[in-house]
């Protein structure tokens, strides 16, 4: 229970660390119960210890990089809401305070099929997926995780989403005070032990629906190949992304704007200013 934690002494380093968490769990808390107010809600669930977790985190770890890892299904919002939190943390682009790793980044270069295969519905027709784990290298994802948690730049991939080639030399990521990293994938079960908060945007099918059809024409995929590439990405959703609903610190919701997202995160980084000294 939450008040066990913050009534052991022991547990933290000082009297002051302990008032500290107290009140940043309070405050927190505080706009969580504003929250559940609005109409469309920016928090549907939160884990028991997920505040708590936060405020000893800002407390007691300042120098420690905060991974927070975010997943959903395609079109679901995820790019949105970390876009959106970024542009309520940082007003101008400071170095050192935020880097962000996608997981659609870490495709694996599929160019080859493609063109043997000639269009995207002759490749579909033979099986092929995009929407399944092991056609993203979610092993070199966590190593480069790893290595910017522990202080080391890295370069990560670039995915060409129409022509499926993976350039190897994309954007260097410089290490962090926060990371975020958004995906399908980043919450998998080979993957998810190094995020510190796992965070699960929620949408409902038929919204993510049209969104997804509308990026698919953006990426080359329309008429039969994009109704192929639907049915499989609904069918693997439900296998190996859904299930991340329930293993998650925090579910989001996919249908609130990006006003309300920049509002509630600026209230949030607020409150800790106030009780904080960063």
């Amino acid at each position: 229970m939450v008040t066990d934690f913050l009534t052991s002494y022991d547990y933290y380093s000082s009297r002051r660390d302990m008032e500290l968490i107290s009140a940043i769990v309070d405050a927190l808390k505080k706009i969580l119960e504003e929250d559940k107010l609005q109409t469309q809600p920016l928090f549907l669930k939160t884990s028991e210890n997920l505040i708590l977790n936060i405020a000893r985190k800002v407390v007691q770890e300042k120098k420690k990089t905060f991974l927070i890892g975010i997943t959903g299904e395609s079109a679901s919002g995820k790019t949105v809401f970390v876009d959106n939190t970024i542009h309520a943390c940082v007003k101008k682009e400071n170095q050192g305070i935020y880097t962000v790793i996608r997981c659609d980044d870490y495709y694996k270069d599929t160019s080859k099929e493609l063109q043997e295969a000639g269009s995207y519905e002759e490749l579909f027709k033979t099986g092929f997926s995009f929407d399944t784990p092991d056609v993203i290298d979610l092993d070199l994802m966590k190593y480069h995780l790893t290595e910017l948690k522990q202080g080391r730049e890295v370069r990560s991939p670039k995915y060409d989403f129409v022509t499926c080639v993976s350039d190897p030399n994309g954007d260097l990521k410089k290490p962090a005070k926060v990371i975020l990293t958004e995906g399908l994938y980043v919450l998998n079960e080979s993957v998810r032990d190094v995020m510190d908060v796992k965070v699960y945007v929620y949408t409902p099918l038929e919204v993510i629906k049209e969104r997804w059809y509308k990026r698919a024409a953006l990426r080359g995929k329309t008429g039969a190949a994009a109704d192929m590439q639907f049915a499989d990405v609904n069918k693997t959703a439900q296998q190996y992304i859904r299930p991340a609903y329930q293993i998650s610190d925090a579910v989001i919701n996919g249908m609130v704007s990006q006003k309300y997202i920049q509002e509630i995160t600026d209230k949030i980084l607020q409150t800790l200013r106030e009780i904080v000294v960063y």
